[in-house]
């Protein structure tokens, strides 16, 4: 048994954190290729190598994956100071480059100097599609910096191939990614994934990208809903930002309207001027009637927090009328049992909770609403 838990002891030495393991880097001049300053780590690997996000049979194992930060050409590395069967003949490691080949298109290459030369075409990189909307960003490090975002799709020579390399993000940020299909004719129609990489992030990106996407689809007459497919709590944070900025402005949220109440007239000029469905106006209701209310009244806050968990009271009420119809079919065993689970006051305990968490989200959001 010593014998057994001491070999099971130095085979873990072979095993590495994926997460640690791959090393992702946006490559403008060829001096980046070796500086550590600028790699960035995915936060899921669990798509590519499985629930433990674990790569077993190396020591100090380096995925690398760089990329132009233009057209994004691919450097694929694989580097290890050893690996489990020069220790141990029979034991196999895990076939890394393989899992890694699976997800990244070809036309990659494994060659430095290769990659340094495709580098040296950046220059006459020029971003797919039509130009929507820029913005200046100020920058410590670079002082102000125009940003640009386009709209391209398929249709657009060469950008199918770029679309390829670009997804493959994708996979490392999003929990539940997939990849797109090109070859529905409706991916076009839908806010599937939106990724911001990791150098650029908390610099305001999110919010330009997911408003001017707004703006471009508001102007469709066709459209009727913006809306996201399983938005993320991050996304959905942001998403209540770009909404109440929106909103603000239209006569039906102004601030002498919002104290009396969620109306028709929001629903409809939220609808017909912005395309945003009733369940998000209600929370751009809910956001800026928090910054109109003066919290430190008694009397007004008391009136905006049953306001709210009136509507959060919703899924509660829900099940008790669930519960009524189950007095009519269940065993008594079974009733106890599943009041238990519903009792009164953990049902009061959980919408005092939900409802102090909301709050503080739309603080974040009002205290952002005033940076604008």
């Amino acid at each position: 048994m010593a014998v057994v838990n001491g070999i099971e002891k130095r085979l873990a030495a072979y095993k590495c954190d994926t997460n640690l393991a791959v090393c992702l880097k946006l490559v403008r001049f060829p001096e980046d290729i070796e500086d550590e300053g600028i790699k960035f780590h995915p936060e899921y690997t669990h798509q590519v190598f499985g629930d433990e996000e674990v790569a077993f049979g190396y020591k100090d194992l380096q995925i690398q994956l760089f990329y132009t930060a233009g057209n994004l050409s691919t450097l694929f590395q694989v580097k290890y100071s050893a690996k489990v069967s020069d220790a141990y003949e029979s034991v196999e490691s895990d076939d890394v480059e393989g899992k890694i080949r699976e997800i990244i298109p070809a036309g990659f290459t494994c060659n430095t100097d290769d990659f340094i030369s495709l580098l040296e075409k950046e220059a006459n990189f020029k971003p797919f599609g039509t130009l929507l909307h820029s913005y200046l960003l100020h920058s410590e490090v670079s002082g102000e910096l125009t940003y640009q975002i386009y709209k391209a799709d398929i249709t657009c020579p060469a950008f199918l191939d770029y679309h390829k390399r670009l997804q493959t993000f994708i996979m490392w940020y999003i929990e539940t990614a997939s990849f797109i299909d090109t070859d529905d004719d409706r991916w076009d129609f839908f806010l599937l994934q939106m990724l911001i990489m990791p150098p650029f992030q908390g610099e305001g990106h999110g919010a330009q990208l997911l408003e001017t996407v707004h703006r471009f689809y508001c102007s469709l007459p066709k459209v009727q809903d913006i809306t996201a497919e399983d938005p993320s709590e991050n996304y959905v944070k942001l998403r209540d930002y770009v909404l109440a900025k929106l909103c603000q402005g239209l006569p039906s949220f102004a601030a002498d309207k919002l104290h009396l109440g969620f109306s028709d007239e929001m629903i409809k000029e939220a609808q017909e001027k912005q395309k945003i469905n009733k369940k998000h106006a209600r929370r751009v209701y809910e956001i800026l009637r928090l910054r109109a209310t003066d919290m430190s009244d008694r009397e007004k806050a008391r009136a905006y927090r049953l306001e709210v968990k009136k509507r959060l009271f919703g899924p509660y009420r829900k099940n008790q009328r669930e519960l009524a119809k189950m007095r009519k079919c269940l065993r008594p065993e079974e009733l106890v049992s599943h009041m238990c689970q519903t009792n009164t006051q953990t049902q009061h305990e959980e919408l005092e909770k939900s409802y102090q968490d909301l709050v503080d989200d739309y603080r974040r959001v009002i205290d952002r609403l005033a940076q604008a």
